[in-house]
């Protein structure tokens, strides 16, 4: 009874999310109902439990959604996205429509820019490309969330995304962690991914009228200007890890002052905090957008939003993490691991990433429960932890876009479709293939270790 508790709670966050509620308020609701419905006592439960574990990942992560946010907003509002996106899709043709839109949010979300800002940016040009070359509408969704939510979000090595960065500081990995099996997981992710939209288009179609706009237009902005800040995302981030960091004195951190804490705990979070911050202050400098107060203020204000809607979702799997079912389902998922410390990371971690919609919330979850338990049973069992690193995101990366998701409801929005219309190719692309995607690693892991 008590994990049909937890599996009703999150049937009605799924339900209510699917029918347009905010989870700033379901969320709480619920987790409170949950905690109700279990005998354990409600108010502390909201207070001790939901608003500490939510103001906690606020505390972590507002400078990376903050810089992402303003970055992305900056790069949107100069030109700088929209010159990046229509020269992928130049280069790739006309034809190669579902390519080019994954391609351009690939790139912006790699280079940084917030996933959010990216469904904006990207899809105008996708609602062109599309019409240009008659393509099924309903797969607009889908094709974003395999550029902007999939590989570029948990796979693929020196991603700046908050995905990436929350295990750096359990497992004491850089952005970096495990790069052969970042590369496999993104492949899967992208061939498989590509291969399904390309049979979803030969069995559907689409009557809409095509739209008067072409992507393909001229733009005075050099490519250069454009790419520049995105580049630098990923050499700040490998440049402040490997050479700056260590080289500099950080016994300060032993102090109580600063949490007791040591440079392998924060040189990753540093290190992508920095390389945003560079990023941004590049884009500022080389392409200012015409109102660069209104510009930023505008970026600061769309990363409220998403922080906290992560956030409370973050709550709402904290409290169910405190319910006596969670324990229940915590030990069936360890059972069903076989005592292996990467299956269980993976199913433990996925399933909070589920239970609250949140890859970034269930990571964090998952990490501050079992972090120091994973890192013991990897010490014994030889596992590196730059590959319980990789699993884990990978993992998160799976359930997380169940339809209660942020970005999902976000994305559809943007793209004026529901989930009826667009949700089951999300799924696809965004559930089922990195959940295939993550199995593939692990069994490379154990098979041969970290690469």
């Amino acid at each position: 009874m008590a994990v049909i508790l937890i599996l009703m709670a999150l049937t009605l966050l799924i339900v209510g999310a699917w029918r347009g509620m905010s989870v700033l308020v379901l969320a709480p609701l619920l987790a409170m109902l949950a905690a109700a419905l279990s005998g354990t006592p409600v108010l502390a439960g909201y207070t001790q439990i939901f608003m500490q574990a939510a103001g906690g990942f606020v505390v972590a992560f507002f400078p990376l959604f903050l810089l992402g946010a303003v970055f992305g907003k900056v790069m949107e509002a100069s030109g700088a996205a929209a010159r990046l996106a229509t020269a992928i899709a130049t280069a790739l043709g006309p034809r190669n429509a579902i390519l080019s839109v994954v391609a351009a949010c690939a790139v912006l979300t790699y280079g940084g820019v917030s996933l959010f800002v990216v469904a904006f940016a990207v899809w105008p040009l996708a609602r062109a490309l599309f019409a240009k070359t008659e393509l099924p509408a309903r797969l607009i969704p889908a094709t974003i969330a395999l550029g902007a939510f999939t590989f570029t979000m948990t796979a693929l090595p020196g991603t700046p995304s908050i995905q990436n960065a929350i295990p750096m500081a359990t497992f004491g990995t850089t952005a970096f962690a495990a790069p052969g099996l970042g590369l496999v997981a993104g492949a899967v992710m992208l061939v498989l991914g590509i291969a399904w939209l390309q049979a979803r288009v030969r069995r559907m179609s689409d009557n809409a009228p095509p739209l008067a706009v072409d992507p393909m237009r001229d733009d005075p902005l050099p490519l250069w200007v454009a790419l520049v800040p995105i580049l630098s995302v990923g050499g700040v981030t490998l440049t402040m890890g490997s050479l700056i960091l260590p080289a500099i004195d950080t016994t300060y951190l032993a102090d109580p002052l600063y949490g007791e804490s040591e440079l392998s705990r924060v040189k990753g979070l540093w290190s992508v905090i920095t390389a945003l911050a560079v990023a941004l202050a590049l884009a500022l400098l080389l392409n200012r957008p015409p109102e660069v107060m209104k510009t930023v203020n505008a970026g600061a204000e769309q990363a409220l939003l998403p922080l906290f809607n992560t956030a409370s979702l973050v709550g709402f799997g904290a409290v169910i993490a405190s319910l006596p079912g969670f324990e229940m389902l915590r030990m069936g998922l360890e059972g069903l691991s076989g005592g292996d410390v990467l299956v269980s990371a993976a199913l433990s971690s996925g399933a909070l990433a589920g239970i609250t919609g949140s890859a970034s919330g269930g990571m964090s979850i998952a990490l501050d429960v079992l972090g120091p338990s994973l890192m013991v049973q990897a010490a014994t069992q030889g596992v590196d932890p730059a590959v319980l690193h990789r699993v884990v995101a990978v993992a998160t990366g799976g359930l997380d876009t169940l339809p209660h998701n942020g970005a999902v409801i976000t994305l559809l929005g943007i793209c004026g479709m529901t989930h009826r219309q667009a949700y089951g190719d999300i799924f696809v692309v965004a559930v089922l293939i990195p959940t295939l995607a993550c199995a593939v690693i692990i069994g490379l892991a154990l098979a041969f270790g970290a690469f």
